[in-house]
């Protein structure tokens, strides 16, 4: 039986509904469908740049006192620069130091085969954050990452009814946030949370003009300084003995690179231990048993992490760099289809 409908007037059996709680029975169900996020898994000390943490704070702050003040306050504030530079890592690490507990979506969830689909669902989730408030006195906020990739116009993109929707949904959050619709009928009594909304993107004039406009968004443009680099990086490296003066020197060698640049340095250094560990273990051919046939009392086999030097940090980033050149260099799709005229 689906718990989500087994209770409802009309659908099963109507003995015991009633009108004092409502005609769903199981009132409780959609709070056990847990839809914001927590951070167990951001494990460590890691920083948070100066800017950024204000930008964001003030932003949220502003919004849970948008009553007191006699001004215009943005629902929703921007974050946008290049790829990579950390925008959603950043902006989660100051929601675990506040103690928020956010409702977060991608891009991904912005269109649907049904029309108005993805509409209701940012409706839904805003009003899930606001219960959160409500419920458990925490604070929380809505993040959809990526925004301009789901409702950007490239080019000739095709513009979906439901890319139209959810911009229509998003200047209407930001024009009336207190009072949002999933579907039911209307009620005076059902005022809901004002709660502030972040979304991240790379590039934002190809978004709908109205809906970035300054009172409805503010804008951040977020591009990480030299002295915000290095912090970061070095705070990622620390604990594998890595100095400061080491990690500007790795920054200085891979100028212009992305944060996420720094990350897969540190994933790059631990091929050749996991080859090792493969080899120690039976080669590819066991790997199955090993990874997905063990029992759950076994242990898997003991892996060394690496010791991570300036030497084995510098070598994986040139060859990071000679995969990117590699990439912009030889387009084999103009190989492919140089004899298509």
């Amino acid at each position: 039986m689906n718990i989500a409908v087994g209770a409802r007037k009309g659908i099963i059996d109507d003995l015991f509904v009633g009108n004092f709680l409502g005609k769903d029975a199981d009132i409780v169900f959609d709070y056990r469908q847990k839809v914001t996020r927590s951070f167990e898994y951001l494990q460590g000390d890691y920083y948070i740049a100066p800017e950024f943490m204000d930008k964001v704070v003030c932003h949220i702050v502003k919004n849970y006192i948008a009553h007191l003040l006699k001004t215009k306050v943005p629902l929703i504030l921007g974050i946008w620069g290049g790829k990579g530079q950390g925008k959603s890592f950043q902006t989660e690490l100051i929601f675990q130091a506040m103690g928020i507990e956010p409702v977060i979506m991608s891009a991904g969830e912005l269109e649907s085969e049904r029309a108005g689909e993805p509409g209701k669902l940012i409706r839904e989730r805003y009003r899930a954050a606001s219960q959160v408030v409500q419920n458990q006195g925490k604070m929380s906020c809505l993040m959809i990452n990526d925004i301009d990739a789901g409702l950007g116009r490239f080019g000739n993109t095709q513009v979906t009814v439901n890319n139209q929707i959810v911009v229509g949904t998003l200047m209407n959050l930001s024009d009336n946030p207190t009072r949002v619709s999933i579907g039911q009928d209307w009620r005076e009594s059902d005022i809901t949370h004002r709660i502030p909304v972040i979304v991240t993107g790379n590039d934002f004039s190809t978004l709908y003009a109205p809906l970035i406009r300054d009172g409805r968004m503010e804008k951040f443009y977020w591009q990480p300084t030299r002295e915000d680099i290095v912090n970061i990086v070095h705070r990622m490296y620390e604990k594998d003995g890595i100095s400061k003066n080491e990690v500007a020197s790795i920054v200085d060698t891979f100028p212009s690179q992305a944060l996420d640049f720094y990350g897969a340095l540190k994933s790059r250094t631990y091929d050749r231990s996991i080859l090792k560990w493969v080899s120690e273990n039976g080669g590819y051919e066991k790997l199955g048993e090993i990874l997905l046939k063990r029992k759950r009392v076994d242990k898997l086999p003991t892996f060394t992490p690496p010791k991570r030097t300036m030497d084995a940090l510098l070598e994986s980033g040139y060859s990071l760099i000679k995969e990117q050149k590699l990439i912009t260099a030889t387009k084999l799709s103009k190989e492919y289809l140089k004899n298509m005229d």
